[in-house]
């Protein structure tokens, strides 16, 4: 894994982890959040390709969806 992959897949799980605190629920653990944070990274390229938003901000938004329908 490249460097700026592993700095944005780092990034996803640290945006997770705090979606899952501020909603004052337990984070899955580790392997489920690399799991997780491939997802919204890929996701996030994805539509910055087709609208050209802001990565980080997308990644917020997609951490935010997975962790209010995780619990379902």
């Amino acid at each position: 894994m490249g460097f700026i992959k592993n700095q944005e897949r780092k990034m996803g799980i640290r945006i997770l982890k705090w979606q899952y605190t501020k909603m004052n629920r337990i984070a899955p653990g580790l392997a489920e959040l690399e799991e997780q944070a491939d997802k919204i990274i890929a996701q996030a390229h994805e539509i910055a390709r087709q609208r050209g938003r802001n990565l980080v901000s997308i990644i917020k938004d997609l951490a935010r969806n997975i962790t209010s329908n995780s619990g379902e």
